[in-house]
């Protein structure tokens, strides 16, 4: 059983937790699909206004749905379509305060109006994207893409 605090505090001080539990968690487990399960949950947990947290994992060209906390998902997001596909197609993190004005926005859930994708890189190439849906507008700002960012440079080598 795994017992983490997590800060209530400043959003610094709640993704700084945040890395460390999914750092704690990651650490002796070898299985990609199983490091971002706990990462998923933990980030669903700890993060309010979010109706969606998860992975899309880059296999064969597409992002393929991975572990995830929320309603039923895309399966399959060409890349470069929709946030999560821009990012990957970019290699750089996608912060969108309204997602209808995306250009080529994919709707997996009608209710989500702000998301934050963020690229996981390994060896100059993304193998994963990190997403979150919020259905609050706007909800995403500079310390949770920070915080995010860093989530995914430590899980670069624990899901590749």
């Amino acid at each position: 059983m795994y017992d983490f605090t997590i800060s209530a505090g400043s959003k610094a001080e709640t993704y700084r937790d945040l890395l460390s539990a999914i750092a704690a968690i990651t650490d002796s487990e070898h299985d990609g699909i199983a490091n971002m399960a706990n990462a998923a949950s933990l980030l669903w947990q700890y993060l309010p206004d979010l109706n969606w947290a998860g992975f899309y994992r880059v296999i064969e060209g597409e992002l393929v749905l991975g572990p995830f906390q929320g309603k039923a998902a895309c399966i399959r997001i060409p890349i470069g379509k929709g946030v999560c596909g821009t990012a990957a197609a970019r290699g750089q993190v996608q912060r969108v305060d309204d997602v209808h004005a995306f250009p080529g926005h994919i709707a997996c859930d009608a209710a989500s109006r702000s998301e934050l994708v963020v690229p996981v890189m390994q060896g100059g190439r993304v193998i994963a994207v990190i997403d979150l849906d919020s259905p609050v507008p706007a909800r995403f700002d500079a310390e949770d893409e920070a915080g995010c960012a860093a989530i995914g440079v430590l899980l670069s080598t624990r899901i590749g």
